[in-house]
């Protein structure tokens, strides 16, 4: 074993004081003056002597009340420390739960803020289309009117057909009209043919 430092020393007698009121003094002083009260032949030195070891064991005592009273003390305030730790992690914990609670409430906020911006958005969109029933009584009206003009169309395009067949029996009838008329006018020029002839003959 190596020896014994100055630090280790003073560490020593700082552990044996206690809280530095000189308690370790004190009992060295009581030692003492026992062994000097045995050791002494005098009643009166030995009374004297006496009261100061009472009255010192009296400052050890007190020391040590005092000492088992900071002790206890020092237990109440570690329980103390302790419900204080556990009442903060506690709390800390619920912050923790309200944060997160909160943070799920901001999320449905914003998807029902979201939801909303849409449905207006819908809702104009809506709004400048005409309803479903205003829009059936158009088509229902459209549907008539384009019926009536199928059969419009259809009248149009008979009348037209009828037209275009008397258009043809007129072209033909032309036609033959012409063929008559060209026939007619043949012998005529024959005719007026031999006439010219004769009057350009020299009579004899």
């Amino acid at each position: 074993m190596g020896p014994v430092t100055d630090d280790e020393i003073i560490r020593k007698r700082l552990l044996i004081d206690g809280d530095g009121a000189g308690d370790d003094r004190r009992i060295n002083l009581l030692v003492k003056s026992f062994i000097k009260w045995c050791n002494s032949g005098s009643q009166e030195e030995d009374y004297s002597q006496y009261q100061r070891m009472l009255s010192t064991l009296s400052q050890c005592e007190f020391s040590m009340s005092k000492t088992l009273l900071v002790y206890d003390m020092n237990l109440r305030e570690v329980k103390n420390y302790e419900k204080t730790y556990k009442e903060i992690e506690r709390n800390i914990a619920e912050a923790h739960e309200k944060i997160a609670e909160c943070k799920k409430q901001i999320l449905q906020a914003k998807r029902t803020r979201k939801y909303h911006q849409e449905y207006d958005a819908l809702a104009k969109v809506i709004h400048r289309h005409p309803d479903r029933r205003e829009t059936l009584k158009k088509l229902e009206a459209l549907g008539k009117e384009l019926e009536h003009l199928s059969h419009i169309k259809e009248s149009v395009e008979g009348n037209l057909e009828w037209k275009r067949k008397q258009f043809y029996v007129l072209l033909s009838i032309l036609y033959e009209l012409k063929q008559t008329l060209g026939n007619d006018e043949k012998p005529s020029k024959v005719e007026a043919a031999q006439e010219t002839s004769m009057e350009t003959d020299p009579k004899p």
